[in-house]
């Protein structure tokens, strides 16, 4: 079929539509729309170590990357904690016991770190946390109820977690896609967690890596 001049305005709208309609059909929406960044700092990382360390010799700050490291024979973080080893940064200034939140950041977990808890939505009840993200054998699990990713090792992901405190619910995210949507665990206080936490059938030596740490609000 041969067109003329005059079609060809018709044929280039029509060009157009079907752009559009691909685009809205394979573009997925992101986990940060509709929300409302929040401002942090370094300032709002309060870092929980073994207590009888000093802070550099289990945790670096450099280009902008947060290395997180502990042994399975390390002390708690207080003389009086009963619980096992972690470095952590614990996100201040930002606690909530309302509303929606969402902690974004992208995190790498070296080969060998097993049996940790690299990421926490802390305050529940009668529970301690609402979330928590394990590593176990280069897994990446809900707690150890649920896979959520498999080969994490040696590769940067990124991670969205949202907590709609009202509805009782939570939203997994990995690099963008929706994994995982539990159910709150109570709780009329909130906070997020991110680094190292000793839990069961740990390695040696647990680490991780964080950058690009955000949060966000509805």
């Amino acid at each position: 079929m041969v067109y003329s001049s005059s079609h060809l305005p018709l044929l280039l709208f029509t060009l157009f539509q079907l752009i559009v309609i691909q685009n809205h059909l394979f573009c997925k929406a992101d986990p940060t729309d509709g929300f409302t960044p929040i401002s942090i700092s370094q300032s709002n990382f309060e870092i929980q170590k073994p207590y009888d360390v000093p802070v550099n010799q289990r945790y670096s700050f450099i280009d902008g990357v947060h290395k997180f490291w502990v042994y399975k024979t390390d002390k708690p973080h207080t003389t009086s904690s009963q619980t096992k080893p972690r470095c952590e940064i614990r996100i201040t200034g930002n606690d909530y016991s309302s509303g929606v939140r969402q902690f974004e950041g992208y995190f790498y977990v070296p080969s060998g770190s097993s049996g940790v808890s690299i990421m926490q939505v802390f305050g529940a009840s009668p529970s301690s946390t609402t979330l928590m993200l394990r590593v176990y054998d280069g897994t990446l699990y809900y707690y150890r109820e649920k896979v959520i990713e498999s080969n994490i090792y040696n590769r940067w992901i990124r991670l969205n977690v949202i907590h709609d405190v009202g509805a009782s619910t939570l939203k997994v995210y990995i690099n963008g896609v929706l994994k995982h949507e539990p159910s709150g665990r109570g709780g009329d206080h909130h906070y997020f967690k991110f680094g190292v936490y000793t839990q069961d059938n740990e390695s040696d030596r647990m680490e991780s890596r964080w950058r690009g740490i955000k949060l966000f609000k509805k």
